[in-house]
């Protein structure tokens, strides 16, 4: 569905107050202010803003001076690029001296900052044209490089020379395909000549930074669409996902190489949880068949095999996450669901409990909203195959169903969601305080997990009797 792009005159009303009084403080001491960056690019796509960045002539000791003065907190946050952080009203402000920047020798830093007194040198430096773009209230909107038109067109393109761009900053390789992704965009044809002939320069980018970048692919739900356009520059920010280009799977059941069932697994997740996938299932779904190449192997008839790659893709997904720096929280979870992307889940409440323990085990509390991802991951790994795996899908339906049985009685997963305890143990068997109470614990939590035995007292109590042979007192 298209945006509504608003008017020029609409951004005036558009612009939060404080942006509006950091721009006032900077020009009634006397210096040139504008707002820059992502706020306007989407505030002309009639989307909500977010942080307002401002860029100014002043340098920034001078910048400091007045927002002190005008009684405003300064941090020097970035200094050495001219950068200082107000705050206004509550709501951190960067504001960065005009600037232009030197040869980027590492392909990460430039060699050189020098400060200038045009703002339109300072717009010459960035990446793209729809983020090189200055407005003011009374000025109006200054888009020197035709970033308003390819907002209309749709499209990403560089500033300038777009190998030069990329040859700054080889991280901008990737963001180009995270602002496509997330825009919806496609890339201008020769920024998208000179994004794969810089693609192998992401090696010398540090691999916390291409994390982030990956993750807002991530993140935005479109990594299915990343890996399908834009392969060149995944497999150089992710060199594993090379393996899996045009890896033949020798299989029925997979009509597609490795990357591009990868790639419909991701656009399936979407579909199946109607665009609101959390992190963790997206990067589940990313990662879900990064071993099956180095687990691959042919039977005497030519069928190819991937045996152990749930496990051994566990292991290499979480080393992934770790090397790019992935939060915690949302890498555990998505390890979880590689490892277990492929265990059989029967249309039963012993099997749905048994998976919802695996989940309670390793992330407790959670387990219910795993297992659903589980499912939805299951989902689109069937539809990312051929036909012959989409009967599935409705095994799936029927298991989805045992879940919210399990979840609506209070599914049992631990010792002490048992209704009976260790003092119940003693006070009816005459059982003394020791491990042999946690072992018929376990052995009544294994019961009930089986469906052998209803979670209730007078029943657990009864059933211990028999299976232990003990008399009640």
């Amino acid at each position: 569905m298209a945006l509504s792009h608003i008017s020029h005159d609409g951004l005036g009303a558009a612009c939060p107050a404080y942006a509006l009084k950091a721009l006032d403080v900077l020009e009634s001491a006397g210096w040139e202010a504008w707002v820059v960056g992502g706020w306007v690019r989407d505030a002309l796509r009639g989307l909500p803003g977010h942080d307002v960045d401002v860029t100014t002539s002043a340098p920034w000791q001078e910048v400091e001076r007045a927002f002190a003065a005008a009684g405003f907190p300064v941090h020097e946050t970035g200094t050495a690029h001219g950068t200082v952080t107000v705050v206004m009203d509550g709501k951190p402000v960067e504001v960065t001296t005009y600037r232009v920047e030197g040869t980027y020798s590492d392909l990460r830093h430039p060699d050189e900052v020098r400060f200038v007194r045009d703002v339109r040198e300072d717009l010459a430096r960035r990446d793209f044209t729809v983020n090189a773009m200055a407005w003011h209230p009374t000025r109006g909107l200054l888009d020197p490089f035709g970033g308003e038109g390819d907002l209309n067109l749709r499209v990403i393109r560089a500033v300038g020379v777009p190998r030069e761009r990329f040859e700054e900053d080889a991280l901008r390789v990737l963001r180009a395909v995270r602002f496509a992704a997330r825009m919806g965009f496609s890339v201008e044809a020769a920024t998208q000549e000179a994004l794969v002939a810089c693609a192998p320069e992401l090696t010398y980018i540090a691999q916390e930074r291409i994390g982030q970048e990956l993750d807002g692919i991530v993140r935005c739900g479109k990594m299915g669409w990343a890996l399908m356009n834009e392969t060149d520059v995944m497999c150089a920010a992710l060199p594993e996902l090379q393996a899996m280009r045009g890896f033949d799977q020798h299989n029925p059941y997979h009509f597609y190489d490795v990357l591009e069932h990868t790639a419909r697994v991701c656009m399936g997740v979407q579909e199946f949880t109607g665009g609101l996938a959390r992190p963790e299932l997206q990067w589940a779904a990313f990662l879900h068949d990064v071993a099956k190449p180095v687990c691959f192997s042919l039977d005497a008839e030519g069928g190819g095999h991937f045996f152990k790659h749930p496990v051994v893709g566990a292991s290499m997904a979480d080393r992934i996450m770790r090397r790019l720096a992935v939060r915690r929280e949302v890498a555990v979870p998505a390890r979880l669901l590689v490892r277990y992307h492929d265990h059989r889940v029967f249309a039963t409440q012993r099997s749905v409990r048994r998976t919802m323990q695996k989940f309670s085990h390793e992330c407790p509390g959670q387990e219910t909203r795993l297992t659903y991802e589980l499912l939805d991951l299951k989902r689109a790994d069937a539809i990312g195959k051929s036909w012959r795996a989409y009967g599935f899908i409705q095994t799936l339906d029927q298991i989805s169903a045992l879940v919210r049985e399990e979840v609506s009685r209070g599914p049992v997963f631990k010792e002490s969601q048992l209704a009976v305890g260790g003092r119940d143990l003693m006070s009816e068997f005459g059982m003394r305080p020791g491990p042999g109470i946690g072992v018929f614990l376990d052995a009544m939590l294994v019961a009930v997990v089986d469906g052998v035995v209803p979670n209730e007292r007078e029943a657990l109590l009864a059933w211990l009797e028999e299976y232990s042979g003990m008399p009640r007192v």
